[in-house]
């Protein structure tokens, strides 16, 4: 019992001695941890909208990171009554080793070809990016299941970034009779196209005849848009020219199947029976 009361005895000594100093480094630790944390969230945002890749963008965050966090405790270990020469020798040290760990093997280290909110298709998984770690990239699919999937399997795998480029193109597949207006029906998908705003007018929308030997005339319309509209635009331009077709008494043609009945096919038919 005395050993402990000693021991007790010396901690409330050391605390009525050095608390002071103490609480003071333990505060700047806390604090300094936070102004790093949200200066590197500021970085972030910031190089996002300067022309740097997001290689270099993170290497250079993570250096300043890095000085912030060695100036912070060295601030603290000064406080609470370390020597300040040997601590900013070791300050250096360390932080020279750390950046130079940063710079070096930074670019052998494997990055993902993708960033937070972009919507990708990877391990047969199609969903849009919420979080990035170093172990797993976190999906939410489109029915609102959220998915880890291991980066490792990523990595080994085809990766598809639909926002990797700004625009894609689209396809709209019509079919129509064939005893209608063929040029008539070209002209309105074209013109349908053309007046939209959000489809890029270079390169010029244009329709194609892409079938005539499956029982209909098959058209294509191609034309570009903004990545993220690509899914609306394709449907709404899908919708007007439906109901212009309908306005201009063009008749879509539906899916058909033809059955050849020969005199051959009954009489196998009343073996059978």
């Amino acid at each position: 019992m005395e050993g402990y009361s000693a021991k007790i005895a010396r901690m409330v000594s050391a605390m009525s001695l050095y608390g002071r100093e103490l609480m003071i480094a333990a505060a700047v630790i806390v604090f300094g941890l936070i102004l790093i944390k949200w200066l590197n969230q500021l970085l972030k945002k910031a190089f996002v909208k300067l022309p740097i890749s997001p290689a270099r963008g993170a290497t250079i965050r993570n250096v300043i990171c890095v000085m912030m966090l060695g100036a912070i405790v060295s601030y603290a270990a000064i406080e609470i009554g370390i020597p300040a020469r040997p601590v900013m020798r070791l300050l250096v040290i360390l932080t020279l080793a750390a950046i130079g760990i940063i710079v070096v093997f930074r670019p052998l280290i494997p990055t993902l070809p993708f960033k937070v909110g972009n919507t990708i298709k990877a391990a047969d998984l199609l969903g849009k990016v919420e979080a990035i770690t170093v172990l797993n990239t976190r999906l939410k699919t489109f029915d609102g299941t959220t998915v880890f999937v291991p980066n490792r399997k990523i990595l080994n795998d085809v990766v598809i970034n639909y926002h990797f480029t700004p625009t894609r193109k689209f396809k709209l597949e019509i079919n129509i009779l064939y005893d209608e207006d063929l040029m008539k029906a070209k002209q309105i998908i074209e013109t349908i196209m053309v007046e939209d705003p959000r489809v890029d007018p270079t390169p010029r929308p244009v329709v194609y005849v892409m079938s005539i030997d499956k029982g209909y005339v098959e058209l294509s319309g191609r034309g570009w848009t903004n990545n993220l509209d690509r899914f609306v635009v394709n449907r709404e331009l899908l919708e007007k020219i439906k109901l212009r077709f309908d306005q201009e008494g063009i008749a879509l043609a539906l899916p058909q199947m033809q059955v050849h009945y020969t005199e051959k096919n009954r009489t196998q038919s009343y073996m059978e029976g």
